[in-house]
């Protein structure tokens, strides 16, 4: 899987795709632009540097794997593919993250364990500040002391690891910011943060904007997903104006992942081609 092979595989048609779009970069911004893999249509594929590039974004927000190819980006070959294609499609990695945590859950399968504590090589490897850890469905945290404690443990045996490495482990959950804290107090590590999510947390009724004021200020927040949930960004529920302010606010600069956002009947890539341009427009 070297860079030759990989050129080769590619064909003619995916070049000719890349070739006859106009994308400009963004790189004096002070906001990086990424979607994850799993919103544009190629989860844990790399077909995602391709499609990132197309629509115009700085970067993706890359995927573990899953349990069926037992988390093949932990494997050099398969990081070195997506470095390949990275350097080709002149994108870049905005993020990781484990979304197999919600099948398999990091508070009650011991697999997990060894996932969460390879995703920091993976990172470190990639260039990655970030690991997104998703805790809904099967890994649900909300009323559930006992599940929170056993997060609180393994968070507490891995966090040294991200400290060393300079890696931030973002929690992303149905938690308000008062939980998230708590989970994060008890922890104890610059290590452990929280990812936030707009979209869930206003569908929880929580006060998004007091939130990202309230955690930002305590410097708790490491990452965000901008979505919403069968609307195109700045049609739907989120006041994405008043996100701005919160995050000038907070001095908050770094990564912008655009999630979901693709209304009914509307296809992906139009969707996120306008969801780029509204993102684009909303932080310069």
């Amino acid at each position: 899987m070297n860079r030759r092979n990989i050129i080769k595989g590619l064909g003619g048609g995916m070049m000719a795709s890349f070739f006859h779009n106009e994308l400009f970069a963004f790189s004096d911004s002070k906001f990086r632009i990424g979607a994850c893999d799993w919103s544009i249509n190629n989860t844990g594929n790399l077909g995602a540097m391709e499609m990132a590039r197309r629509i115009g974004l700085d970067g993706v927000q890359v995927s573990l794997g899953s349990a069926e190819n037992n988390m093949h980006l932990r494997q050099k070959e398969v990081q070195q593919a997506y470095k390949a294609l990275a350097d080709i499609f002149k994108v870049g990695f905005t993020g990781l993250g484990i979304g197999e945590l919600n099948n398999i859950p990091y508070k009650s399968d011991d697999r997990t364990d060894e996932w969460v504590s390879d995703s920091i090589d993976v990172a470190k490897a990639l260039g990655i500040k970030v690991i997104l850890l998703a805790f809904f469905y099967n890994g649900d945290l909300k009323n559930d002391s006992k599940g929170q404690e056993v997060v609180i443990k393994k968070f507490r045996q891995v966090a040294p690891k991200a400290e060393r490495l300079g890696i931030t482990l973002g929690i992303e959950s149905w938690l308000s910011a008062e939980e998230h804290m708590h989970i994060i107090d008890a922890v104890g590590s610059e290590a452990v943060k929280c990812y936030y999510d707009v979209a869930n947390s206003n569908h929880m009724g929580y006060d998004i904007y007091k939130e990202i004021r309230w955690l930002g200020k305590q410097n708790q927040i490491c990452e965000f997903h901008f979505k919403e949930n069968g609307s195109l960004l700045g049609k739907g529920k989120v006041d994405f104006a008043e996100v701005r302010r919160c995050i000038d606010e907070i001095g908050y600069t770094g990564c912008i992942q655009i999630e979901g956002a693709v209304p009914e009947g509307k296809s992906m890539f139009e969707s996120y081609l306008q969801n780029n341009e509204f993102v684009r427009g909303l932080m310069k």
